[in-house]
Order: C-alpha cells, then sequence, then structure tokens
C-alpha cells in the first residue's frame, strides 16, 4: 500500500459553517467516492482543518489520487447545501520542499 501521503488530496473551497463539521465531512466523502467524479474508496476526510475551507481527502488507492486530479472542475453538490461549490482539488505535499520542487518543475 503506498504512503498515505501519496494516497491524499488538498481540498479548497469547502463551504465553511454552512452545516455541521461531520456532516460536511460526510458529503466531501460521498463527491469523492463516486465514479462520475473520477473517485473511488474514500479512506479517511480530515474536515475541519486548521485553513479554513480546507479539506484532505485520503484514497484506499493511489490510482483514485490520479483519476481524481485529472477532473477538470469538482462541483460540491448536495441536497443539504444551498448550491453547488466549486472545490479545487491539489496533490497534497508532506513537506514544503517537495511542494517547491513541483513548482519549480512546472511549465511556464
Amino acid at each position: 500500500q503506498a504512503a498515505k501521503s501519496t494516497r491524499t488530496v488538498v481540498i479548497a473551497g469547502v463551504p465553511d459553517g454552512l452545516l455541521q463539521d461531520d456532516v460536511m465531512a460526510d458529503i466531501l466523502t460521498i463527491h469523492f467516492q463516486m465514479s462520475r467524479n473520477n473517485g473511488g474508496d474514500v479512506e479517511e476526510v480530515r474536515y475541519p482543518t486548521r485553513n479554513g475551507g480546507v479539506a484532505y481527502v485520503t484514497f484506499e488507492n493511489q490510482e483514485v489520487v490520479e483519476s481524481v486530479l485529472k477532473k477538470d472542475k469538482h462541483l460540491l453538490q448536495d441536497k443539504r447545501l444551498p448550491r453547488h461549490y466549486p472545490l479545487t482539488v491539489t496533490r497534497y505535499y508532506d513537506n514544503v520542499s517537495s511542494f517547491l520542487i513541483y513548482l519549480i518543475m512546472l511549465p511556464l
């Protein structure tokens, strides 16, 4: 099994304060398990986090991370939410230096 950090994505744009934290974590779990969102089996959702509107989703398989990252737009929708919320999904980096290397490697 791949390291947890390589099976995790960072989700930004989670609507804060609308619902109870555990309900929002459930909604995120459902979203990222759906095949229409290129999802798969979710191992864990960490929400809330120290950063408002940010959640961490860990999948059981690393392949799902690649699949989820390939999807153009993630729209969080649930009957408990007043509207659809666009989410930004990015790869998780467990230290800053690997993130900086990633930024350096990006094409201009």
